[in-house]
């Protein structure tokens, strides 16, 4: 089991992150590397104000995590919102990097990884995010896997996204998932989705349909004393998809620029990311934010049948 947080952890809840845990109420943890690395000001901002709406109009408290001048906050009050998402050259936290944040006292965003560590360290047992990251293309050759794996297998929390980014190689994430005994669970659908596609192409491992059933789940698991986390992958609104044939001919000519431009490392995703945008004049961006609203949603939801 994850161990709490130590009282000497620079650790801050927010007022209302605070108010909620000391009545037992839902609460659902975000990422904040999508609002410091994943579009410019003011577009990130009022997509952080809709999700964390989403996520109170659907009976659950929003936690937006991020280390800010070295205390790790759980949760951010509006003023400290808006400041990161005018906060230039943030550094982007994972499980290797969110103590060295802490320790220097430095701003970092927080990944799916360093998320899922701070969300259990507060007690937080339900996160929403884009999608998790996973076994790079071209791995066998890169050894590019994210660290977000082995966080899904030892941190407890339910991570619910869209699927892993469909520029990764999908079959072989869900492989590492099988192996490190991480439950994938498609949420009302048998085909494990790809992000900004409703269809990867693969069976999912799982699929349940309902919040309840999720969070029964989850109930049974701990009952048996099964460590670690949930992946729950939640198709994009069918309205807002763009269809993995289509995908698959921008991702390809991204990867194709990457290649060329030597790109390695934490840079290949936001690079790929940014690239597709702009070959899809925009609308990988639309999908992104539909699909983020839609996991909101969803986890809010699930964080509200545990209770």
């Amino acid at each position: 089991m994850t161990r709490p947080a130590s009282p000497l952890l620079p650790m801050r809840l927010s007022a209302e992150v605070a108010a909620a845990k000391e009545r037992g109420a839902p609460v659902v943890a975000l990422e904040s590397t999508i609002i410091t690395h994943g579009m410019p000001y003011p577009g990130n901002l009022n997509m952080a104000r809709s999700v964390e709406t989403i996520i109170r109009e659907a009976g659950a408290v929003p936690a937006t995590i991020a280390v800010i001048d070295g205390t790790l906050h759980i949760g951010l009050e509006e003023a400290e919102l808006e400041t990161l998402a005018q906060t230039k050259g943030a550094m982007k936290v994972s499980r290797a990097d969110i103590a060295f944040a802490i320790a220097e006292r430095r701003t970092g965003a927080t990944t799916v990884a360093a998320t899922m560590i701070a969300a259990a360290r507060a007690g937080i047992r339900v996160f929403a995010t884009g999608g998790i990251g996973g076994v790079h293309r071209g791995a066998e050759l890169s050894f590019d896997i994210s660290a977000d794996l082995e966080e899904l297998a030892i941190s407890p929390v339910i991570v619910v996204c869209a699927g892993a980014k469909a520029i990764l190689d999908i079959p072989k994430t869900l492989e590492v998932l099988e192996t490190r005994g991480v439950p994938v669970v498609t949420f009302e659908s048998e085909a494990f989705p790809a992000f900004w596609s409703r269809e990867s192409g693969l069976a999912s491992p799982l699929s349940l349909n309902s919040p309840a059933a999720i969070a029964n789940f989850q109930k049974v698991r701990d009952q048996l004393g099964i460590d670690g986390g949930m992946l729950i992958a939640n198709p994009v609104p069918e309205e807002a998809e763009i269809p993995r044939e289509e995908m698959e001919i921008y991702i390809a000519r991204a990867l194709d620029n990457a290649k060329r431009d030597g790109i390695l490392g934490k840079a290949v995703t936001p690079y790929l990311l940014q690239s597709i945008f702009e070959i899809t004049d925009g609308r990988s961006l639309q999908t992104n934010i539909a699909l983020v609203e839609n996991n909101a949603r969803l986890a809010a939801e699930i964080a509200v049948a545990m209770v």
